[in-house]
C-alpha cells in the first residue's frame, strides 16, 4: 500500500523551471538534436540513439530497446524496419522465447555506426576545443553532475564492454598518465612505459591469445583492460584503469572477469599481473579474483618510492 501521508513534494520555484528549460533550447540547438539528420548523417537523433544500442548490446530484444530508450514500440518498430531495409540489421527469433526477436548488427550497420560515431566525436572535441582547458573540464563536470542528479539509480545505469576503436589507445595512455600523475605523482616515465604496453598491443597484436576490452558507460569510456602473451602457458593482465566518476559500479572487477575467462578458453594455465600496493582498489579485485601475492620489489622509477607487487593466478 502506498503511503497516503507522504507529503507531497513542493514545486520547484518557477525560476528553476525556466533554467531548465532555456538549457534545453541551448544544448537541444548546439548540438543538431533538432535536425533531421543528426550530425549530417542518414539518421535522425532517435534512429542513432537505437543503433548505437544495437551495435553494443549483445542480441538485445527490440522491447528492451524500446523501454530503455523511451520509444514508443511501434516508432522504433518502423525505426528497425528501415534499418532491415538498408541491410544495416538483422532480426532473428530468440531461441528461448519466440516472442521475442533479437537484433543484431551487419558489418554495414557497424560501418555505418562507426562513421556516425567519429563525426559525433569530432563535431564534441570541434565544441570543446574552442574552449581553454579549465573550462573544458568545468563542462564535463557540469554534465555529469546533471546526468548523476537526474537518473532514477546511478548504481543501475548499465557499462558495456568492447572492442577497442580508433583513438582508444591513445585515450588509455593519456588517462594513465593524466590520472596516476594528479594521484601519486608518478611522473613521464611511466607514461612511456604505458605506451609502449599499447604499442605492442597494436603492433603484434595476436587475437587468438590477446586481446583489450573498453568499458563504456552512457557512451563515454569508463575504463579499460588489455590480456597479452607472457608466454605459452602464461598470460599478463595489463594497463586496468577505471576512471574514477566510473568507480564503485563493478567495471574493474567485470574487466577483470574478462580477462581471466578468455585466458582459459585461450588455453593458459595462469594469469600474472604487476601492480603496486598502493593501489589498494585495484589490490582489493585481483584478491577477489583469486589472485594471489607472489613477490615485492620496491622501486622509484617513475618519482614517489612505491612497491611493486607480482600477482599470480593458477587457472
Amino acid at each position: 500500500m502506498p503511503d497516503t501521508d507522504a507529503p507531497t513534494p513542493a514545486p520547484p520555484p518557477a525560476d528553476r523551471i525556466d533554467a531548465v528549460r532555456a538549457f534545453n533550447r541551448f544544448y537541444t540547438q548546439r548540438i543538431g538534436a533538432l535536425e533531421a539528420h543528426y550530425q549530417a548523417s542518414p539518421f535522425s537523433l532517435a534512429e542513432a540513439r537505437a543503433l548505437y544500442e544495437i551495435v553494443h548490446r549483445d542480441h538485445p530484444a527490440a522491447g528492451e530497446i524500446a523501454r530503455d530508450l523511451g520509444l514508443d514500440n511501434g516508432y522504433l518498430s518502423r525505426i528497425l524496419s528501415r534499418f532491415e531495409n538498408d541491410g544495416l540489421i538483422r532480426r532473428e527469433a530468440s531461441k528461448t522465447d519466440g516472442r521475442q526477436t533479437l537484433l543484431s548488427a551487419t558489418a554495414r550497420g557497424r560501418r555505418q555506426y562507426e562513421t556516425l560515431e567519429a563525426a559525433t566525436r569530432r563535431g564534441i572535441g570541434e565544441m570543446l576545443a574552442a574552449l581553454p582547458d579549465s573550462a573544458q573540464q568545468d563542462v564535463a563536470t557540469a554534465m555529469d553532475t546533471i546526468r548523476r542528479a537526474l537518473s532514477d539509480d546511478t548504481a543501475a545505469v548499465p557499462f558495456i564492454l568492447r572492442a577497442p576503436a580508433p583513438g582508444d589507445f591513445g585515450w588509455i595512455v593519456a588517462r594513465h598518465g593524466e590520472i596516476y600523475g594528479r594521484d601519486y605523482g608518478w611522473r613521464g616515465p611511466f607514461e612511456g612505459l604505458c605506451a609502449r604496453i599499447a604499442a605492442d598491443f597494436v603492433e603484434k597484436h595476436d587475437p587468438q591469445r590477446e586481446r583489450c576490452w573498453i568499458a563504456e558507460r552512457d557512451g563515454a569510456r569508463a575504463g579499460s583492460i588489455f590480456l597479452m602473451k607472457d608466454s605459452d602457458e602464461t598470460a599478463r593482465i595489463r594497463l586496468l584503469l577505471v576512471e574514477p566518476w566510473a568507480r564503485g559500479h563493478g567495471i574493474g572487477e567485470k574487466l577483470t572477469q574478462e580477462c581471466i575467462a578468455f585466458a582459459r578458453v585461450a588455453g593458459y594455465r595462469r594469469v600474472t599481473l604487476w601492480t603496486h600496493s598502493i593501489l589498494t582498489s585495484a589490490r582489493r579485485i585481483y584478491q577477489r579474483a583469486g589472485f594471489t601475492l607472489t613477490a615485492t620489489k620496491p622501486h622509484s622509477d617513475w618519482g614517489p618510492p612505491i612497491v611493486g607487487e607480482t600477482w599470480d593466478l593458477t587457472l
